[in-house]
This record gives C-alpha cells, structure tokens and sequence, in this order.
C-alpha cells in the first residue's frame, strides 16, 4: 500500500496579467499555474518535458480536470502550488493539486494526464525512470494535505 509523501510544491507570485479588473486572479489562470507545478517537479527530478519529448518520443496531454474554488487569490498575492499523485496506471498519472495562501485553501482539483507517443498521438506506458519519479509523490489521500 502506497504511503503518504510530501507534496511538491512551489511559490508563484501573482502578476498583474493574471487578474481581473478587481485584482482577482482569473479562475482559468489556476490551471495554468498547476501545469507550472507539474513541469517543475519534473525538472526537479531531472527530467524536463523537452528532454522527455527527445529522449523517450513521449508528451504528458491533460485528459481531465476537475477544480473546486474556495477563496480567490489576489494581485501580488504569494501563493503555493503543490502536488501530489493519487494514481499511476499505464498510460495515466492522476494528479492531486492545491493552491494556497499561507494556509488558506483557494483551489483544489484533480488533473488527469495521458502520455501518448509523439509521432502517432497514441496512448504509450509511462516510462519507468518518469514512473519513479512520479512515485515521490504517491498518496493513497484525498486533499486537504494539511
């Protein structure tokens, strides 16, 4: 049985491009800092998503997303992105993301992605080495982390 890790995580600083006209952050602006967070932790474990699509003929595609919304992150706001996996099978990593500010839960999700084969679009096994990886972050729970 998988044991709970720590999650991934890193600090973004909310910019003015990333707001409305209230200095609220625009809810699709979440994804795109999840996303910053997935390629992160992969070049953190020595595999950025250039080297990826070189060496092993693989892209990562998002299959499903699914986000809840608490409290909106604001202009200048410090906030976290973490990530935990909840699952990997074959061709599939679930993961389990939260974004954060000090310890106040803004938004939480799953995103779903695919490795598929960079020439025919096919789903392909998630290499072992990105497999292990991935596995740092194993969690057998749902969010809240804390």
């Amino acid at each position: 049985m998988p044991v709970s890790k720590k999650p991934f995580s890193i600090t973004i600083q909310v910019n003015y491009e990333d707001t409305d006209a209230g200095g609220v952050v625009y809810y699709g602006n979440y994804l795109g800092y999840m996303e910053r967070a997935r390629n992160a932790c992969l070049r953190f474990h020595g595999f950025p998503l250039s080297q990826i699509e070189k060496q092993d003929k693989i892209l990562f595609v998002v299959t499903g997303v699914q986000l809840r919304y608490y409290l909106p992150a604001r202009l200048d706001d410090e906030i976290e992105v973490n990530l935990k996996v909840q699952q990997i099978r074959g061709a599939r990593v679930r993961f389990l993301q939260q974004v954060l500010r000090s310890s106040e839960r803004l938004v939480e999700g799953e995103v779903d992605l695919a490795s598929v084969d960079c020439r025919t679009g096919r789903p392909r096994r998630i290499p072992e080495h990105l497999k292990t990886a991935f596995k740092n972050h194993l969690t057998e729970h749902v969010f809240p982390v804390q």
